[in-house]
Formats: structure tokens, C-alpha cells, sequence
């Protein structure tokens, strides 16, 4: 992989790209006058992908995929609709309200954990786990610096605490009764193929199914609720011993663990 700036940057954007390409540990190419395609006929790194940051933000181009980039996509119009005071699906089975401390541990272009966050307040506090590195970094900067020009949302999005790693080890290395809410979404066991904000996603996410070992972190983290998001034929919720949640309007359910 590469990292390189789009056309004409200015000094502060160069910096930024070279800061990535530090922290990826990749080569920084500089734009110039090349396109996208003529970069990667130069430099053989950039066979992996070409990550390009511009004015808007990042976006990652690979050969076979679709780009990656960060959008709120149905995340605003689910706050949207929370603003306004209607109601949520997931906000509601997981029970979040104003002040919790939320775990998202599979937190993919984070549009759940951005609803759950605006849920949980400026008192509250939303850590989104993503063991994707390319994914992590993608979202991770968006949250930083995308302007919604709605600031409810844009706050929410700040809160966000981006955490690169397995959700196991991340709940492993938390004490015991440290949030109030853990949240899983494996939605790639059996995908919403109709789903077309989630096409780009399917590139990048690591797909692993849920395990029974981080299923028992999870009820010893969570103070209130363990959730779970799948699809309406899944089995993991009796695998696992959810109570499951019907939601009529969509190809999901949530499933829910009460902690007593």
C-alpha cells in the first residue's frame, strides 16, 4: 500500500498524508501530476491499494473493490429520527439512554456506534472497536473531521472512541462491570445483501463469527445488556442464549442478554 495526497495539495494536507504513511509504515508517494492509475504502475507497494487523503477526507482505492470512504449514511437519518423524537430499533432493544458507557465491538464504517453515541449523550461515552487496520483508520478520521452540518450529530460523532483490535482482547483487557451495554454485529455470518451502504464494507472487514469466549467477556463487562445484531434466520441467538427482539421492517433482529 501507498499513501498519497489528491491533486494539488496544499502544504498542511502533504504533512497529513505523510503522517499516515508514517503510522501505516507505508511508502508516501507524492501526487504530482499522476493519476491514481499511473501511481500504481510506478510503485509495486501500491498493489495492496492507494490510500488518498484530500479535503474531504480519506478515501482508499484498491483494484477488485469499490473505494472506501467515510459517510454517516442511514446513521443520520436514524438520529435524524431521534431528534425528532421517534424511535430507534437498536437504541431500544439495547435500552441506552443518557449518561451509559457503550462497547461496540464490531464497529465496521461506524453507523451504529455513531446512533448509539448521539443515545448516550455528552455524558456518555461510546468505545467502538474495529479490527480492520484500514477500516479503524478510515472511520477513525471521519469521525474527526466530517461536518454533517447538523451538530447534534457531528458532536456524537466526536465521543466516538475509535480501538484498533479483536473485540476478545479489548473486552479481556476491561475490568469487570465497566459499561453498561456491550454491542456485537457479526453481520457477515450471513450478509443483508441488499444492503448497498454496506457493498464497500464487505472488501475490507475482517470477518470472523461470534465465539462463546467473547460472548463471556461481554457479560462480565457489561453492567445492563449484552446485544446482538443478526439477521431474522440466524441461529446465534439461541446459540448464545439471546432473547431475541423482532423488528418487523428489516432483515434483522436483536437479541438481548439482561445482566442481572
Amino acid at each position: 500500500m501507498i499513501v498519497t495526497t489528491a491533486e494539488k495539495p496544499d502544504a498542511g494536507l502533504a504533512e497529513y498524508a505523510r503522517g499516515l504513511a508514517a503510522e501505516l509504515g507505508c511508502p508516501y508517494a507524492e501526487r504530482r501530476r499522476e493519476t491514481l492509475t499511473g501511481l500504481a504502475r510506478k510503485h509495486a507497494g501500491a498493489a495492496d491499494g492507494i490510500l488518498v487523503a484530500g479535503p474531504q477526507g480519506l478515501r482508499f482505492v484498491a483494484e477488485g473493490a469499490e473505494p472506501l470512504f467515510y459517510h454517516p449514511s442511514m446513521a443520520q437519518i436514524r438520529v435524524k429520527r431521534l431528534m425528532e423524537g421517534g424511535g430507534d430499533a437498536l437504541v431500544e432493544a439495547a435500552g441506552v439512554r443518557a449518561g451509559d458507557v457503550v462497547v461496540d465491538c464490531t464497529a465496521g464504517l461506524g453507523a451504529d456506534a455513531l446512533v448509539l453515541s448521539y443515545a448516550a449523550g455528552a455524558g456518555g461515552r461510546v468505545m467502538a472497536v474495529e479490527a480492520s487496520r484500514m477500516l479503524y483508520l478510515i472511520v477513525r478520521e471521519g469521525l474527526r473531521g466530517y461536518a454533517s452540518g447538523l451538530p447534534e450529530l457531528d458532536e456524537a460523532m466526536r465521543r466516538i472512541e475509535m480501538v484498533h483490535g479483536e473485540n476478545l482482547q479489548t473486552l479481556r483487557a476491561m475490568p469487570d462491570g465497566s459499561a453498561d451495554v456491550v454491542y456485537f454485529d457479526p453481520m457477515f455470518a450471513r450478509p443483508v445483501l441488499g444492503s448497498a451502504s454496506l457493498r464497500p464494507l464487505r472488501s475490507y472487514a475482517e470477518e470472523r463469527s461470534l465465539g462463546a469466549d467473547a460472548i463471556a467477556e461481554a457479560r462480565r463487562v457489561a453492567r445492563r445488556a449484552v446485544v446482538l445484531k443478526d439477521h431474522k434466520t440466524s441461529g446465534e441467538f439461541e446459540r448464545h442464549g439471546f432473547r431475541r427482539v423482532r423488528t418487523s421492517y428489516s432483515a434483522v433482529d436483536y437479541g438481548v442478554i439482561g445482566i442481572q
